[in-house]
């Protein structure tokens, strides 16, 4: 798809010929990995990754190189590739600390000095929070439902301030990772109690706008495809109170029926993109997708035309498109839909995003 057509102000012009115009940049992120220049898109389309294991690979030795073979490091290679935006989840206490509050900010000084914007993906959860599992942080697990509420503003206030004294300032964040059943099992599940779900939400959205008031909270759902989970969802949502400003999705073809037929798939998610704007006037965005990383054609096709269709969201309300964990190569924690081959470099799927 066609980058918008704008038209250049004599302003504009000026800045062109100073080097500092819509689309360039001083410093080459190859040769600079601290390269602080945004690239200022024709549009303002997200596009970007979660790396939230990045420091956890670099731990493990894992190294990451450009089409040339050059090293470089991950999100500087990200960037280079047509990426703005960087995706970190928060956990509580964790076992072994990554994710915990000192790791993401680690990772989001990375991301700011590059220039890149940022989503904070609270988990609410000493691990993995999704569809499956909305385990309580251990601390958490014995509390009243007053005093989760409590749990869920300090941490989200804490973390958010540790940002905030640093200069940094999340455009996104998430209150709960893949809610589609609410999340803080069982006092906060949703088919259980939406009202107990909502107020959970609203406790962290109001943390979020007491902190940086202009940041944009979402609410994340799974299978993006799926209208009737995202209309249940949210309708209970809005008839207990809860608040939100982005609706945010996950979208991978090999969960959907039949596996890997992403040109339906994607068909069935700009519907429910749409629907969501019609029915809520929400903003919407793609925070989370992803196929094979020995598919890189497929994936490219997959990719390109999922951005086309966020592009295509009725008002211009679709925000953006995130690819999850696209740096994982060589079987890393066993995963297999990044998008970098066995070597360290990047396959052509990301070329989707230049």
């Amino acid at each position: 798809m066609k980058t918008p057509f704008f038209k250049i102000s004599l302003v504009a012009l000026g800045f062109a010929i100073l080097g500092i115009s819509s689309g360039c940049k001083q410093t080459n992120p190859i040769e600079d990995p601290k390269d602080t220049t945004v690239i200022i898109p024709t549009d303002n389309l997200a596009k970007g990754a979660d790396v939230s294991w990045l420091t956890q690979m670099e731990a493990g030795g894992k190294k990451f190189y450009n089409a040339a073979g050059t090293e470089m490091e991950c999100m500087a290679l990200l960037k280079s590739l047509g990426m703005n935006t960087i995706r970190l989840r928060v956990w509580v206490n964790p076992a072994d600390n990554w994710n915990n509050t000192a790791d993401v900010l680690v990772k989001a000084k990375r991301a700011k000095n590059l220039g890149m914007r940022i989503m904070i993906d609270f988990h609410y959860s000493d691990t993995w929070a999704d569809p499956s599992k909305q385990t309580k942080p251990a601390a958490w697990a014995n509390m009243s439902f007053a005093d989760l509420k409590t749990a869920v503003a300090t941490h989200t206030t804490e973390v958010l301030n540790t940002l905030k004294t640093n200069s940094i300032t999340p455009e996104w964040v998430q209150v709960g990772n893949e809610t589609s059943d609410g999340m803080l099992w069982n006092d906060g599940k949703a088919s259980v109690s939406m009202k107990n779900y909502a107020d959970l939400t609203n406790a962290g959205y109001d943390a979020v706008k007491a902190v940086f008031p202009t940041s944009k909270v979402i609410v994340h759902l799974n299978n993006g495809q799926n209208n009737a989970t995202f209309r249940w969802l949210f309708d209970g949502l809005k008839n207990n109170g809860g608040k939100w400003d982005v609706i945010g999705m996950s979208v991978y073809p090999a969960w959907f029926t039949p596996a890997n037929d992403w040109a339906t798939c994607n068909s069935q998610v700009l519907a429910n993109m749409n629907d969501m704007v019609a029915r809520y006037g929400s903003e919407v965005m793609i925070v989370e997708c992803g196929m094979s990383w020995d598919s890189p054609s497929a994936s490219k096709s997959f990719l390109t035309d999922l951005i086309a269709k966020t592009r295509s969201v009725t008002g211009k309300k679709g925000l953006g498109v995130l690819y999850w964990e696209p740096e994982c190569y060589n079987n890393w924690q066993s995963y297999s839909l990044g998008a970098f081959d066995n070597s360290g470099k990047p396959t052509a799927a990301l070329d989707a995003f230049k």
